[in-house]
């Protein structure tokens, strides 16, 4: 996804001025109690409607836009440096030029895939299915959910084992069963009969069908086996748990033995599948679903062998396409962005390579990046940041009335045994087993996803690493991780209008000071609270807080539900309950840790016509501004646990008092909840 090198020069990467805020990007005609997200980001949103190359653009894309930009300038000198072979730089260099090399991606076609196409070519019984599904392990290109087997180097099987901390047991990493044959992002989207959703199916078959034109088959064929495809997958949608379910952590856990695994599949062997991957039969699994193992095991018979032949060409196309030549990778692109996200154009090439690289050898990149774009004062500024916080909700905890003292006491060794990590990891991954070619960018984006897999899967049976990270280090995002209790902000997100170590602390405290509170917030959300100290999933509640707790995030999940988000739209209260409990909780925190540094002083004076109160409040607003797409949208409602960016701030602001008096906003006015119905966690 991209905007042209010209396009970004025009966009504003800061959306306040060096003294408090940039009026320009205000929506005079909008009333901050009408609709605050309006008026905070109205005139900047007309001024910068949405490129054809993106599903969303606002604050964050533009960062991320500006990023990437900087690891184009890094990945381009790599290309051209003198770096030695072997070295990381040069690693990084070769795998983006094989990239940028699309003439001899398109003139190698579909000769990366022989191989596979072969194995798949080769069945004629249900054992062969399942030998193959086994040999396609670890074979997948294009990405995906490591968590449910997938990811780079992960299954495009139906079925896919990884390594991850044991919920109960945080200290031991063991194997992971879980499903990954759906083709479509949700299972719902095989069952909801409204028109969009009957026809993203229809568009679905049609994309099907043309690959498999592209595979060779006749017109015919192909559409005979776009129904196969189909016709196998939405058996497995229905056993699949809904995404609002599996936010219960204890409905994914089934810890169990390699015998129990095998009684549950008794018509699939796994121990080749382990033996493959070099996991031994010895330890611990969790499968994570089950019913959906059982459906598995009930499909491989009663589906005939012809049919999973079909199926598995098709995953083998699937997951290779955006790699391979160009009637593959625009095919796959018209669907998975076109269709899926409204999205309009490709990227252009240099940002396609840019982000492959970045996903696939992130830390080789990010340590070159950090070194460019990523001061010591600048993590120094963000751990005093994020001291404070965690100082402001310490208090918050200790005075909280509805908490008894014993789950007070909890709560607070769980937030003082919080890791925060800041910018980059403190050891860099070694690379030096990955070989690059700089004229095979598909083998290199297969051996690098390899090297991942085969690191992840190494954890099984050793202790915890805590030096690793969940996302490299350009990326603008930020995480909790609840297994590991920890807290972890990336360099990429670091960067203006986020956080600006010149900024005035309002600004700071208003935009990252609530990413940092609501990261911390995921540590007490209806996933995280489930989670003890230690990262152990384990109640340290009593009976009667849980039920207060409860109580609590009903209020958040009832808010969501009634949002009206246009069209007849409406958010799953109870998907977005963890992020919204997050942005309300956070930006509360991120308020108090702003008052609390002021350390009794007077407040900031008025700048620009806005009192230091006002101007926290626009710099959290602006952190949400972002439109999408139609089709983007209901995609993000439909699958995603994160509110619309403009309820991300609207939702969480008719929550706040502070905010009320900040503007002069009263009861009656839409971003004010009705009395009674305020919502609040702290």
């Amino acid at each position: 996804m991209h905007v042209s090198k010209v396009a970004v020069s025009l966009i504003p990467l800061v959306l306040w001025a060096a003294t408090g805020i940039d009026r320009s990007t205000i929506d005079t005609t909008c009333k901050p109690c009408d609709d605050f997200w309006r008026y905070a980001n109205g005139a900047w949103i007309d001024k910068n409607p949405v490129p054809a190359s993106k599903s969303s653009w606002g604050t964050m894309a533009v960062m991320a836009e500006a990023n990437r930009e900087r690891s184009r300038t890094i990945l381009e000198a790599a290309v051209t440096g003198k770096a030695p072979a072997g070295s990381n730089e040069r690693k990084i260099g070769d795998f983006y030029a094989s990239c940028m090399d699309t003439a001899a991606i398109d003139k190698r076609g579909l000769t990366p895939l022989q191989k596979d196409l072969d194995r798949v070519a080769g069945i004629q019984s249900a054992k062969d299915v399942a030998a193959v599904i086994v040999a396609l392990q670890g074979t997948a290109g294009k990405g995906g959910n490591s968590g449910d087997g997938g990811g780079p180097g992960g299954s495009i099987g139906p079925v896919g084992l990884s390594g991850g901390a044991d919920l109960k047991n945080s200290k031991d990493i063991i194997a992971n069963i879980g499903g990954s044959g759906l083709s479509l992002p949700d299972r719902d989207y095989y069952f909801k009969t409204d028109a969009k959703s009957v026809q993203t199916r229809e568009a679905f078959l049609k994309h099907a069908a043309e690959m498999f034109v592209l595979l060779g088959d006749t017109p015919e064929v192909a559409a005979a086996n776009a129904k196969t495809v189909m016709a196998v997958e939405t058996p497995l949608a229905e056993a699949t748990k809904a995404r609002a379910d599996r936010r219960d952590p204890y409905s994914r856990y089934h810890k169990m033995d390699f015998a129990a695994l095998a009684a549950l599949t008794p018509d699939f062997d796994w121990k080749p599948l382990f033996t493959n991957l070099g996991v031994a039969t010895t330890t611990a699994i969790n499968v994570g679903e089950p019913d959906y193992l059982k459906k598995f095991n009930a499909q491989l018979t009663a589906v005939p062998a012809a049919d999973w032949k079909t199926w598995l060409r098709w995953r083998v196309i699937d997951s290779a396409a955006p790699n391979l030549s160009k009637p593959f990778a625009e095919a796959a692109f018209r669907f998975n962005s076109g269709v899926l996200s409204g999205v309009k154009e490709q990227p252009a090439r240099h940002e396609f390579c840019g982000a492959a690289v970045d996903r696939m050898m992130g830390e080789a990149l990010g340590e070159v990046w950090v070194r460019k774009h990523f001061t010591p004062e600048a993590k120094r500024r963000m751990s005093e940041l994020v001291e404070n916080l965690r100082a402001t909700l310490r208090e918050e905890l200790q005075a909280a009335e509805w908490l008894t003292p014993e789950t007070r006491k909890n709560a607070v060794a769980k937030l003082e045994a919080f890791t925060p990590k800041v910018g980059y990891p403190d050891r860099w991954r070694d690379y030096s087993s990955v070989n690059v070619n700089p004229q095979s960018f598909y083998e290199n984006m297969r051996a690098a996803g390899s090297f991942q897999r085969q690191y992840q899967l190494a954890k099984i049976g050793q202790p915890v690493n805590r030096n690793d990270w969940g996302m490299t280090p350009p990326t603008v995002n930020a995480y909790y991780s609840s297994s590991l209790n920890e807290i972890v902000f990336p360099a990429g997100i670091l960067q203006p209008p986020l956080f600006d170590v010149t900024a005035g602390d309002e600004l700071n405290y208003g935009a990252i000071g609530a990413v940092i509170g609501h990261e911390m917030g995921h540590g007490f959300d209806d996933q995280g609270s489930k989670f003890d100290a230690e990262g152990n999933l384990r109640n340290w509640w009593t009976a009667q807080d849980r039920k207060k707790f409860d109580e609590r995030a009903g209020c958040v999940i009832d808010q969501f539900n009634t949002l009206d988000v246009g069209d007849g739209l409406r958010h799953n209260g109870r998907l977005v309950v963890g992020e919204a409990i997050g942005d309300l909780g956070g930006l509360t925190l991120a308020y108090r840790a702003y008052k609390r540094s002021l350390k009794g002083k007077p407040a900031p004076p008025v700048i620009d016509g806005f009192t230091a109160d006002q101007r926290f409040f626009l710099a959290f607003a602006r952190v949400w501004s972002s439109q999408l797409r139609p089709d983007a949208l209901r995609l993000q409602l439909n699958t995603n646990s994160h509110p619309v960016a403009k309820f991300r701030a609207n939702g969480t602001l008719q929550n706040m008092p502070e905010f009320r008096a900040a503007f002069s906003c009263k009861r009656g006015d839409p971003m004010v909840r009705p009395e009674g119905k305020d919502c609040k966690l702290w």
